[in-house]
């Protein structure tokens, strides 16, 4: 499959009110709502039990195209965070007792201020995530990333869909997996991965298609195997991320007439047992204009927080976001389905 090109790089749904009908249009077809799975679950209502971490999307400018995106992101985009919304989230977790920094982006590493927010961020303390498409660390201007990382113990949650060179071309672009294999080697280098090493590296995969991700157990068992004998690649763990029905992955869905048998798939996975841990009661999302959202997903749907909760980081109040009811549309049947969907992977093991 050739490599997506710049005439691509838009999803014809990128429009948040467009990607929200044809959800709603789904339960024509007999999907129901996912309201009324917890209901009839016995999980209902979906409300934040508190603020544990701090997601900041920092932009949709990337310099990747990828096929899975529900950022819709890459080389053209424009939309990245300023100064002034960086410094209000620094603010928030100067003031108040959030344990975790969650950077992401779009490659959040392209914004100017990306060094600025991590170097803040350290300074209190804060666990600082970065999630890193890894080509960026190789790519000019951005040689300093690695050690910049690994100097304020940045755990780097990495992007790489398989260890098959042909697969991760696939989703992600032709090259994307030297480049990725070179960064990776960098990072080990640097102590990343590296068996007793705090510096942790966990990769990320994402199904090529319209399917569950395997069991993660057995899964990073397999990645561990493989990396470490054809490349000599050392990791800390691995996350399986569930693809959800939004922006590329919905418009590749539609082209292949997939869209029913991939939501009735994910509605026949419905899992309780996952409501619990679900990230969006315990996240705080941030846009990159600092918008508020209960999860990045819903960010990319214009679903911001319930509106008797404050809805920009200037305003923040936590006493008001803990507890407030979660926006949910079709789409979390994604986080819900088997073992679970995270940013942080698999809700069961």
């Amino acid at each position: 499959m050739p490599t997506l090109s710049l005439l691509r790089q838009h999803s014809p749904l990128a429009e948040p009110s467009r990607q929200r009908q044809i959800l709603a249009d789904a339960g024509q077809t007999g999907i129901p709502d996912f309201a009324a799975a917890l209901k009839q679950a016995g999980v209902a209502p979906l409300t934040a039990s508190g603020i544990e971490v701090l997601q900041v999307n920092l932009g949709k400018l990337c310099n990747q195209t990828c096929r899975h995106c529900h950022v819709d992101a890459g080389p053209d985009r424009r939309e990245i965070m300023s100064p002034e919304t960086i410094d209000a989230c620094l603010n928030v977790l100067r003031q108040h007792d959030i344990g975790t920094l969650d950077i992401t982006g779009g490659a959040p590493e392209m914004t100017p201020g990306f060094r600025d927010l991590v170097r803040g961020a350290a300074a209190p303390g804060r666990r600082i995530i970065d999630r890193c498409n890894l080509t960026i660390l190789v790519a000019p201007g951005f040689e300093d990333l690695p050690e910049l990382l690994a100097e304020h113990r940045v755990d780097i949650v990495a992007s790489l869909p398989c260890y098959l060179e042909s697969n991760v071309d696939k989703q992600r672009g032709d090259g994307v997996f030297q480049r990725s294999l070179h960064a990776l080697r960098r990072l080990n280098q640097l102590g990343y991965g590296q068996p007793g090493n705090p510096l942790r590296l966990t990769l990320v995969y994402n199904p090529v298609g319209p399917s569950l991700p395997p069991p993660q157990q057995a899964l990073e068992a397999d990645y561990r195997r493989e990396l470490r004998a054809r490349y000599g690649i050392e990791f800390t763990d691995l996350y399986t991320i569930t693809n959800m029905p939004i922006s590329r992955f919905l418009d590749d869905l539609l082209t292949a007439g997939r869209l029913d048998d991939y939501l009735h798939k994910l509605v026949n996975a419905f899992n309780p047992a996952t409501v619990p841990g679900l990230m969006c009661r315990t996240t705080l999302s941030v846009d990159w204009t600092g918008r508020l959202f209960d999860c990045d997903f819903n960010q990319m749907l214009d679903l911001p927080v319930h509106p008797s909760a404050p809805q920009h980081i200037r305003d923040f109040s936590r006493k008001s976001l803990t507890g407030r009811p979660i926006q949910i549309g079709r789409h979390c049947f994604g986080c819900t389905a088997g073992a679970g969907s995270s940013c942080g992977g698999s809700l069961l093991t």
